[in-house]
């Protein structure tokens, strides 16, 4: 059971984060943000694939503008995602945005910060002191070179502004691209802090590498506690890392959903097990919220005996299967009709 550290509880729209609240699942929109129809079409593919919150560039006033019309098309909570100039924070804050991030290595002066704490004051607009190792300021690299010191003295740097003016609704990420260099950071920023953290590997790749480095980063980080809110960095469809983070927190326990275990096949099965492993994922597909564990096995040595604990299973002989539930065997299957069987049987026994 993994004990999560209790950090200070802010409230994102209608998501809390923070102290006992679930781990939220966030992605970025990979839309013009001025294009309202696009941004708000992607939103919602989010949505219906388990984002909880989702943030959207900000690089002009009109893409600012652009969130009042977004906001009253969406259900779930909008950061802007501000870079250099203070005051498109502020306009998408008097858009209704929900919360902002704001990385201060390139926002400009603290009076400019202030301008925009003013103006989050009113609405108690969350806000997300970013770091990635990439925009430490000149200064902090020459004192003392691009590490884990480096960055989150910069991030608590930026808080302490924030916290000069008495202002608190505060999360804070420590990323980088190196693996090893965003667990220090985050290892050291969760001892020195209880605001709470938003956990990623940016720049972490193509869909492919980019889940492997962002499985192993964030994954570590939740298993030791640390963490209130996840986004898998990807250079893919952004859906593709709702699905990675979804999965990652399935893998530790720390959210239910349907789990397909599967074995690698070998020189025994005698099987497709690949395309039958595929066809029953995407099968199962409208189950995915479900505490629900279905195995998929190559050979009978794989088959009830090492998959006993899973719910329902199918498991491989020679174009043909065998059917079972809870270990038990319920009957012997031709191959073309496993999968069907194996549906009929959930539907049977498991309610939507």
């Amino acid at each position: 059971m993994i004990k999560r550290k209790k950090t200070r509880v802010i409230q994102v729209g209608n998501v809390a984060i923070g102290g006992e609240n679930p781990i939220s699942i966030q992605s970025m929109t990979t839309t013009k943000t001025v294009d309202v129809k696009s941004t708000v079409q992607q939103i919602k593919e989010l949505s219906i694939a388990g984002c909880e919150i989702v943030r959207v560039a900000v690089p002009d006033i009109a893409s600012a503008e652009a969130i009042k019309q977004i906001k009253q098309l969406i259900s779930i909570p909008l950061i802007a995602d501000i870079h250099f100039d203070y005051k498109l924070a502020i306009a998408s804050i008097k858009a209704g945005v929900d919360g902002l991030r704001l990385n201060p290595g390139n926002i400009g002066c603290e009076q400019n910060v202030l301008k925009v704490v003013e103006e989050a004051r009113e609405r108690k607009i969350p806000i997300r002191i970013g770091v990635n190792s990439g925009s430490l300021s000149k200064e902090k690299v020459r004192k003392y070179g691009v590490n884990a010191k480096s960055i989150v003295e910069s991030a608590l740097e930026h808080v302490a502004i924030l916290e000069k003016a008495n202002y608190h609704e505060i999360k804070i990420s420590v990323k980088a691209s190196s693996v090893p260099l965003t667990l220090e950071s985050y290892q050291l920023l969760s001892s020195k802090t209880d605001y709470p953290l938003h956990l990623g590997v940016t720049e972490a790749g193509t869909e492919y590498r980019g889940i492997i480095k962002s499985s192993i980063g964030i994954g570590t980080l939740l298993s030791e506690g640390i963490g209130d809110t996840i986004r898998v960095s990807l250079t893919a469809d952004p859906v593709k890392e709702i699905t990675a983070g979804k999965e990652i927190l399935k893998s530790l326990h720390i959210r239910k959903g349907l789990e397909i275990i599967s074995c690698p096949t070998c020189g025994r099965t005698n099987i497709d097990l690949i395309s039958l492993a595929e066809k029953v994922e995407e099968a199962l597909i409208k189950y995915a919220d479900i505490d629900l564990t279905v195995a998929v096995m190559g050979c009978i040595v794989n088959g009830p005996g090492e998959a006993r604990e899973a719910d329902f299973g199918i498991a491989g002989g020679i174009k043909e299967g065998l059917l079972f539930k809870k270990g038990e065997i319920i009957s012997k299957v031709r191959e073309e009709d496993l999968v069907p069987q194996l549906i009929k049987l959930i539907e049977e026994n498991v309610k939507i």
